[in-house]
């Protein structure tokens, strides 16, 4: 793999979490093949500024209502803020909590969320004034429960069963996987935890260096060698920078 079409390879650790498909079909009426690029991001999703290192193209962002909300009051000194609105970018509801499927109901509709603690929220507000309904999908709790039981399950689960989760980034991979497997593109991963983690700072945007912390809803460190063993068995390629000298 050559170039990605994210930027220059000079990505940190990074909140956004970027994957990108590329998918190759054959056009039978002109005889051409067809490239077809696929990003998928999460989080505070910065790019202003950052355009050579983490590109402008978003065809899925993935999000729980309460991460989307969150980031958006936390990162927006840091410049997001609002979510990425490519034409026909898709809005992947990860439904953690029954919030988010009020508001993946009310984006659908059109209409300001009716009840819960986002009550009076406009989804147009957030999502933009334009979109249509099929841009709204949402993952599937059998999906989240297969990838945790047969990837991702963590020993963490038995101390924090209601809290414990694979993380936004590791739901996107994995869809991607599972969605690649019968179309046979190349899933590259950019972003993603490796086992050097430490050698980098948080964010991409940091101004001075900041650890990364890990918290008990995720196991990142599993994760990571998940996307490890998935690299060396040639699932996936994971981008994997080294420290500079």
């Amino acid at each position: 793999i050559g170039p990605h079409p994210l930027g220059s390879h000079q990505i940190f650790n990074s909140v956004i979490r970027a994957c990108y498909m590329k998918i190759l079909t054959y056009d039978s009426t002109t005889m051409m093949l067809i490239i077809m690029i696929i990003i998928y991001r999460v989080n505070g999703a910065i790019i202003q500024g950052f355009e050579d290192d983490v590109g402008t193209k978003t065809s899925f962002y993935g999000f729980t209502t309460n991460s989307l909300k969150n980031s958006l009051i936390g990162y927006y000194q840091d410049g997001f803020d609002k979510v990425p609105r490519d034409p026909g970018t898709g809005y992947i509801f990860i439904p953690a909590e029954t919030p988010d499927y009020v508001m993946l109901a009310a984006a659908i509709q059109g209409v300001s969320v009716p009840s819960g603690p986002d009550k009076g929220d406009r989804p147009s507000e957030l999502f933009g004034y334009n979109t249509e309904t099929h841009q709204f999908k949402m993952i599937h709790p059998s999906f989240i429960q297969y990838v945790t039981q047969r990837f991702l399950k963590s020993p963490q689960l038995e101390q924090y069963r209601d809290l414990n989760m694979p993380s936004m980034g590791a739901l996107m991979l994995l869809i991607a996987l599972h969605f690649a497997c019968w179309l046979f593109p190349q899933v590259s991963a950019y972003d993603f935890i490796t086992e050097n983690y430490k050698d980098f700072s948080d964010h991409y945007y940091d101004k001075v260096m900041k650890p990364l912390v890990f918290y008990a809803n995720h196991d990142m460190e599993m994760e990571g060698r998940l996307w490890k063993q998935l690299h060396s068995q040639k699932v996936l390629w994971l981008y994997q920078r080294q420290k500079r000298t």
